[in-house]
């Protein structure tokens, strides 16, 4: 017997469709979205195989957050639905959506949307993600929590640039620093106004970045030099306008200094649950702790996956083919579907990688001259597809990187 089951989660209910290997409907009811309901849902799943021979069964829900979370990993760590072989799938929302545009005549209701992602699972040719274990599961939580995080830091570090440029709108031309280390960020708390800052005496900026700075900057007197250069240069605004600016660049600072913090904590997390995931990507020079939990966080065991292309493809690195006809486009655009997350792991490990490795800083370089624009985002999404073919490997086969070895690969 062949059974497919579709899971329809919302946060307090579980719609559920049941169907053969012929498609024909066995059973649609439904049950609540908790513990109670969970079992209940189980129960009538073993209640319909009893007796009979289970050749396949498959559970798939959408992934839908939290609401998916608890009933997947209920039914993937049931020793009942184990012992017959039952298998849990986590879908993409945007496939079973595009699957359900081949039923025209249907309508938008949870029980049919149950009966369609059954009947995804019963064509089983679309990609789809089997539960992970635990230990993925709370790796998945850091590195996605961090994930996000990450993004906050970015638009908040947007959002400062646009405000400095307000106070003083030569500043990122002028200053040859980055404006988002330890010095320059004090010096913004300090709230100077540009005629403090131009009149100060040169010495004193200069001991004031080298102390903040702990000496790392090469050259304090010639930043302080810039800085002036840029507070003379700027457009001066009346003085409660720039009280006003001061105010939101602290705030900014402020909230950019508590991102950082936070990231510094979920990768303490990190690094402790890798401590006991041994794992040979970490032997990949440029890979460290956080890099491999995200990418592995996301691919799960190497199992789910026939090959590279497959993890490629889930990750969104991948392009899109445009042919009409005789014609085929020479430029094509990169997927905007796939896993967000594995994405951008396997993107910051190949850019790190790049640093490593001559054979990926080369490739990186080639690809960096082949185009006149978008150079450095273009190169470094090609890397990461490069990459992508070491990390299966390595997981495939269990074994450490060994440099002079790398997996042949042409783009």
């Amino acid at each position: 017997m062949k059974l497919f089951v579709g899971l329809d989660v919302s946060s307090f209910d579980i719609k559920v469709c049941f169907l053969n290997g012929e498609g024909d409907k066995l059973s649609a009811f439904t049950v609540e979205n908790d513990l109670p309901g969970a079992i209940e849902l189980k129960d009538n799943i073993l209640q319909i195989v009893q007796g009979k021979s289970v050749s396949e069964l498959r559970i798939g829900l959408e992934s839908t957050s939290v609401y998916s979370f608890h009933p997947s990993m209920f039914l993937h760590n049931d020793k009942a639905i184990q012992s017959i072989g039952g298998q849990v799938f986590v879908m993409n929302p945007r496939q079973i959506a595009n699957f359900k545009k081949s039923y025209n005549d249907m309508d938008k209701t949870d029980e049919i949307d149950a009966f369609v992602i059954a009947d995804y699972m019963r064509f089983g040719r679309l990609p789809m993600s089997i539960v992970k274990e635990e230990q993925y599961v709370a790796l998945q939580q850091l590195t996605r929590a961090r994930y996000q995080i990450v993004r906050q830091i970015t638009q908040e570090k947007q959002r400062f640039l646009q405000y400095l440029s307000y106070k003083c709108n030569t500043f990122t031309e002028d200053v040859s620093s980055s404006v988002f280390g330890k010095a320059m960020m004090d010096l913004f708390l300090e709230k100077y106004s540009l005629e403090e800052l131009s009149q100060m005496p040169l010495e004193d900026l200069a001991d004031y970045l080298r102390v903040k700075g702990k000496n790392r900057f090469p050259d304090a007197k010639e930043v302080a030099k810039s800085i002036q250069k840029a507070a003379r240069s700027s457009y001066r605004l009346d003085r409660v306008v720039e009280d006003s600016i001061d105010s939101i660049l602290g705030t900014s600072i402020t909230l950019i200094r508590t991102f950082e913090k936070q990231i510094k904590e979920l990768d303490k997390s990190i690094k402790r649950i890798m401590k006991g995931v041994p794992q040979v990507l970490q032997s990949i020079p440029g890979v460290g702790p956080v890099f491999t939990a995200g990418i592995i966080a996301e691919i799960g065991q190497i199992e789910r996956f026939d090959s590279e292309e497959k993890i490629a493809k889930y990750a969104g690195l991948y392009w899109s083919k445009h042919q009409s006809g005789r014609f085929t486009a020479d430029v094509t655009s990169l997927s905007r579907n796939g896993n967000q997350y594995l994405r951008y792991y396997l993107v910051e490990a190949a850019n790190s990688v790049r640093r490593q490795i001559p054979e990926y800083g080369d490739y990186y370089a080639k690809k960096y001259r082949e185009v006149p624009k978008h150079q450095h985002k273009r190169a470094l999404v090609l890397t990461a597809r490069k990459f992508v073919r070491l990390v299966d490997a390595l997981l495939r086969k269990n074994q450490i990187y060994t440099p002079g070895r790398g997996v042949p690969y042409e783009a």
